[in-house]
């Protein structure tokens, strides 16, 4: 792979504009069924495991590809990957707007995962090529945030659009979007400055399931897998399915205030990240350390929330969706572990690997909600009580102890083999 230019062209930020956009889109799309649950249980008539399983199904799918999309962007390039990504995306959420019973639902948003999945490694790998090597922690901080304003029209907008638009009107709409974008894309985006197609060399079978074995053995891969599973499941939690039928019928808000409360995950997702690229680009030996103590703050705010005597005060929920929104871009230390630990050929592959520990903890909370729901319901009730939505949603505290423990396992390893002097001179390895 061609090194990035050691200044920062204009075209540089025209070329992530546009698939940061793509990305955007794609993120709306994950997350647009997070306020359409409820409409959802009604026009499929879905108990809450089946309902749980959109997203399930969604999030397996997505985690499930990350490495062959990895591979797939090593050898093809993040153009042409990008490209297959958004178009998938697209057909399938405007099958999903006209699917009639569950099982066409379920395959829609299946292919929804998929496209979804071709889009966030692009942009980073995009992101190598194009930015200059100081640029692209920064780079990759504000790729996280901002991209996560898709879930911000996937929550007020959204519920606007499905009382005003209907089921089908809302979803063809947010469908319409994906062609104006494969165009811009299309004109625009080129895999480095030099070529618009960067192709990797054909590998065997034995070849690749090597370089997944080199990515994984390197200490650092796995220290950001642990970090990206541990801090943002939460966030995924919320605002991908169950954040908008626990606010509403677990805490009592309207419908219009849990869209609101929803939002605000987003707005300090994107606030907080350019900060936090800041901070630990200052303080490099800390990563992992910020990785702990935001798994810390996030656990002890939802146990203020569900141990509160009756319903939780507003200025409480506010202060859960921001924590939780701030654990998003510490999440993205790892993508900078992997850049970091992997030379480039592999770099795809390995930022692969460790998106996969976001969703894996973001696909077992969900399943761990809905299964606890379900058990704690009467018959094929979704009259869900207070009290379900506490059990349900304290199985986080098992994936926080797990997460935490690997955190913790994995950084002793780094900080055995690079000493803290030379990480904070700028060792490969980051902790």
């Amino acid at each position: 792979m061609n090194q990035p230019p050691a200044t920062t062209p204009r075209r540089a930020w025209l070329v992530w504009g546009v698939a940061l956009a793509i990305y955007v889109l794609a993120v709306f799309h994950r997350t647009s069924l997070a306020v359409a649950g409820l409409a959802a249980t009604d026009r499929f008539d879905l108990s809450a495991s089946q309902l749980a399983s959109f997203t399930m199904l969604q999030l397996m799918v997505y985690a499930g590809m990350q490495i062959p999309v990895g591979l797939l962007v090593d050898r093809f390039g993040p153009r042409t990957v990008l490209t297959a990504g958004v178009t998938l995306v697209s057909l399938a959420q405007a099958g999903f707007a006209l699917a009639g019973s569950y099982p066409e639902a379920l395959l829609a948003r299946t292919l929804v995962g998929m496209g979804d999945a071709m889009t966030f490694i692009c942009v980073l790998r995009l992101v190598s090529s194009w930015f200059s090597p100081r640029r692209i922690p920064l780079v990759v901080q504000m790729t996280g945030s901002t991209g996560q304003i898709g879930a911000i029209a996937a929550a007020v907008p959204m519920t606007w659009a499905l009382r005003e638009l209907g089921w089908s009107g809302a979803y063809l709409t947010a469908a319409a979007i994906g062609p104006v974008l494969l165009v811009l894309l299309l004109l625009v985006v080129q895999d480095s400055p030099e070529r618009r197609h960067e192709r990797g060399h054909p590998m065997s079978r034995m070849a690749l399931l090597s370089s997944l074995r080199d990515s994984w053995d390197q200490p650092g891969t796995r220290l950001g897998f642990w970090v990206h599973f541990s801090t943002p499941f939460s966030a995924h939690l919320l605002a991908l399915l169950w954040g908008f039928p626990f606010l509403v019928v677990s805490e009592g808000v309207s419908e219009t205030a849990a869209g609101t409360l929803l939002s605000l995950i987003v707005v300090a997702t994107v606030a907080s990240g350019p900060a936090l690229g800041w901070l630990v680009g200052r303080h490099p030996y800390r990563r992992s350390t910020a990785a702990l103590v935001t798994v810390a703050a996030t656990a002890a705010t939802w146990t203020a929330v569900l141990a509160w005597p009756g319903q939780a005060p507003m200025w409480l929920l506010v202060v859960l969706m921001i924590v939780c929104g701030c654990a998003g871009p510490v999440s993205m230390i790892g993508f900078d572990v992997a850049r970091t630990s992997n030379p480039p050929h592999r770099l795809a592959s390995a930022s692969g690997i460790i998106n996969q520990g976001g969703f894996v903890a973001a696909l077992l909370a969900v399943f761990g909600v809905g299964a606890v729901l379900d058990l704690m319901t009467p018959g094929s009730s979704t009259d869900y009580s207070a009290r379900a939505f506490t059990a349900a949603m304290s199985v986080q505290y098992l994936l926080w102890g797990l997460g935490a423990a690997q955190i913790w396992r994995h950084r002793r390893r780094v900080r055995q083999l690079v000493p803290r002097e030379t990480v904070e001179r700028g060792s490969t390895m980051v902790t």
